[in-house]
């Protein structure tokens, strides 16, 4: 505003005064209240003691007017006793509030952010009406194109406003078609599915895409290119994508025009390097693809980062690698020169943290492998990354880069989108035997901001009823390293198992990495177990168990959520007997491959577990200390419905006594359903194969194949164990949707293999909610 009255001051100065007009000998200020009179004065062009003119009187409304100080300026001149000059001000108000009413599409604290009025500022219908175009545009990008806003005042003592904008918000403008002109390759509803944007229709009720949001069209142009880019089709183009509002503002029709150009196939592919210690062709082997391979610009971006990580773990954390492309227009071929350089030094100037508004920046800030003044490497860039998504806080985690201060200075921008941390999660389980499990429980992954964990869970079951405390500190004392503490009480009636126990323990943990993927576990258990069995293997008792273990586990999954390739692995180990009444040692060990195949979205999985448990000291193992399996760790079985079980009553369903080993491999194929990726629904087939045995020897038994039995009041055999230890098998389909209301997984089952005595399950359904 000064810059503008100055300006004015300098043009008006060429302008020279009549000589033959009155001297100006006064000048009168009226209608201020909160400007001084000499501030008037001083963006004034007229001046006591020079010739008065009209052109003078001009130039000094307009200066006054610029200021935005006031509502109405009027200059009158008096020619009595001396020539007088009379300045007549009204000056705008100053805002003492600003309100918003009607919204609730959008929050308060969002447009406040927006508009440029603030308490204690200026009032001016200027500004007003600016503020009124951003709040509409607002709504706009929200697809609320028939929203109104109208600017309301409310008069104060002392020349103050409340400024109130009155909201009309309107319908949401969806979509009512979207149309492709010139597309021959790909049918409409092909490339409908390629874009961002979605067309409004009633059965679709969950989406929220399905509104006109001009960055989201942008967004929607480069859709269409990656993906006919993809296809082969190199010469491709949108030449235009226009949204029009139908007339009665029901909806917008979007319409893209594209040049679809002819389909390529790669032509030579090449790699030219001045590295030095990597031989050319071990670079090759990393090429995604071959020459006659129909073109696809995926595939060199998925090469230059896999030539980049090859280049940083040998040691080249600068390295530029440019694909050079050429179009042989003649036969329809690419030729692709992958040209390799070691890049100039560049160092980490600062890192950014952008977008985290509830956790704190030190939760972040410590899984990045990189700090200030660290020299640039991509490997532990992209590592920082996949830690930072491990966290599970974040709906997406982007490490963009922008120059420094100086050329060899660069910018790490950590762009976060948090998601709900806090779950409220309801599960049920249903069998052939119409056996229902349900358990509901309250878990924070990120409390209070710090990264910590605690849950609370309540299970009930026909054979369960569980409570149970867990908490984590990721970093105990600001150090790389966890610790934990778990609380429970568990009452549980195994009809199946033959026994009713009361359980209630301790546990604390503490865990410390080994390496950059390995990490090490310790922990302590002091546990009491009430133990009734009504007939069995033992008698009723209550013992104390005092446990010492330990788990290393390594991970070196590409992505920690929806892995493509990459392995992990745990081998735990739990010694009991340092005090208390049992003695046994459990190990156990579980482990996972993945390997994405030709597709980005086929990924299979194999995974592999086992355990074994023995007791020592002439100790006996108790039944609750083997193993059970079934429900979700062999698909297809119930809940312990695999493995020895007491057939000696045939009347009743056979009990099921747990154990000692048991070995469980899993083959996995998640494969593309072709479905919106903002359904959320991802699909696999499965096949679960193992195997559940070996009990402790017992007295001869006298039925037919069976292992042995126990007489527990004198008057006979009143156990006897079935125990094949034969191969189980099963298949089936799983379906996880991650809905809006939470996680959802579908697992449909047929067992392939079983012993007549086991128990299956054909369907299994679990369902949470996120807050």
């Amino acid at each position: 505003m000064a810059l503008c009255v100055a300006l004015l001051l300098g043009v008006t100065s060429a302008f020279a005064a009549p000589a033959d007009g009155p001297i100006v000998q006064r000048i009168d200020v009226e209608g201020n209240q909160r400007i001084e009179e000499s501030t008037v004065l001083s963006y004034m062009v007229i001046r006591e003691g020079q010739p008065y003119s009209q052109a003078l009187v001009d130039q000094s409304l307009k200066t006054l007017f610029a200021t935005g100080l006031f509502a109405d300026v009027q200059i009158e001149s008096l020619n009595g006793g001396t020539f007088t000059v009379v300045v007549k001000v009204v000056e705008n108000p100053i805002i003492n509030r600003i309100a918003f009413e009607g919204n609730s599409k959008i929050s308060q604290k969002t447009l406040e952010d927006e508009v440029q009025l603030k308490p204690r500022m200026v009032f001016t219908r200027a500004k007003v009406q600016s503020d009124v175009q951003r709040i509409i545009e607002v709504y706009r990008r929200s697809g609320r194109f028939a929203a109104q806003v109208e600017p309301k005042t409310v008069q104060l003592a002392q020349n103050r406003v409340d400024l109130v904008f009155e909201i009309n918000e309107g319908p949401t403008t969806g979509v009512n078609r979207i149309i492709f002109i010139g597309n021959q390759a790909f049918s409409d509803s092909t490339l409908r599915d390629k874009i961002a944007t979605g067309e409004s229709v009633w059965w679709n009720f969950l989406q929220s895409n399905d509104n006109y949001d001009p960055d989201r069209l942008t967004f929607d142009r480069e859709q269409l290119r990656r993906f006919y880019l993809s296809q082969g089709y190199a010469d491709f183009r949108v030449v235009s994508a226009v949204a029009e509002l139908a007339p009665d503002r029901s909806g917008f029709y979007i319409t893209f025009t594209v040049e679809e150009g002819e389909k390529y196939n790669f032509g030579k592919v090449e790699i030219d390097t001045t590295l030095k210690d990597i031989a050319v062709d071990d670079l090759q082997q990393l090429i995604q693809f071959q020459g006659g391979e129909q073109y696809n610009a995926e595939l060199i971006d998925k090469t230059v980062d896999a030539l980049t990580l090859a280049a940083g773990t040998k040691g080249y954390a600068f390295v530029d690698i440019r694909p050079r492309v050429r179009r042989n227009k003649e036969n329809l071929t690419v030729d692709v020169v992958f040209k390799i350089e070691e890049g100039p030094r560049v160092y980490i100037e600062r890192i950014n943290i952008v977008g985290n508004t509830r956790t704190l920046d030190k939760v972040i800030r410590r899984e990045i492998r990189l700090v200030e003044g660290d020299a640039f490497n991509r490997v532990l860039i992209n590592r920082s990354r996949s830690r930072i998504r491990g966290l599970g806080f974040f709906k997406k985690v982007e490490i963009n880069e922008e120059p420094g201060t100086a050329k060899d200075r660069t910018v790490l921008n950590v762009e976060v989108e948090e998601q709900s941390t806090g779950e409220f999660s309801v599960s049920a389980g249903f069998s052939s035997a119409d056996n229902v499990v349900g358990a509901v429980s309250l878990t924070e992954k990120n409390l209070l901001g710090r990264g910590q964990f605690l849950r609370l869970q309540v299970s009930v079951s026909s054979i369960r009823q569980q409570i149970d405390l867990r908490f984590t500190e990721p970093y105990f004392l600001d150090r790389n390293m966890s610790a934990g503490f778990d609380l429970y009480n568990t009452h549980a009636v195994y009809d199946e198992q033959n026994y009713e126990a009361d359980i209630r323990g301790v546990g604390l943990r503490l865990g410390f990495p080994l390496s950059e993927f390995g990490r090490m576990g310790l922990r302590y258990t002091l546990r009491q177990d009430d133990v009734t069995f009504t007939s069995g293997l033992q008698t009723k008792g209550t013992t104390t168990l005092s446990m010492a273990g330990f788990t290393y586990a390594y991970d070196e999954k590409d992505d920690p959520i929806e892995p493509k390739n990459g392995v992990d692995f745990a081998l735990s180990s739990d010694v009991s007997g340092l005090g208390g009444d049992k003695k046994y040692i459990r190990t156990e060990l579980n482990s996972n491959w993945y390997k994405r195949l030709w597709l980005d979205d086929l990924v299979l999985n194999i995974a592999a577990t086992g355990g074994y448990v023995i007791a020592y000291d002439d100790q006996i193992l108790e039944v609750n200390d083997r193993f059970f399996k079934g429900g979700g760790s062999f698909r297809g079985f119930k809940t312990s419905g695999l493995g020895p079980r007491d057939i000696a009553n045939a009347a009743q369903t056979p009990l099921s006594v747990g154990g000692e080993l048991y070995a469980i491999g899993t083959v996995e194929l998640r494969f593309p359903n072709f479905l919106p990726d903002e359904l959320g629904i991802k699909t696999s087939v499965f096949s679960d194969f193992g195997t559940v045995g070996v009990v402790e020897d017992k007295p001869p038994c006298d039925m037919d194949g069976l292992v042995g039995g126990a007489d527990l009041d004198g008057d006979g055999i009143d156990l006897c164990i079935k125990d094949d230890l034969t191969l189980r098998a099963s298949a089936g389909l799983s379906v996880y949707w991650n809905s809006p209301f939470g996680p959802v997984r579908l697992d449909f089952s047929k067992v392939l293999q079983k012993e007549d005595y086991d128990q299956t399950e054909t369907f299994r359904f679990s369902a949470g909610t996120k807050f």
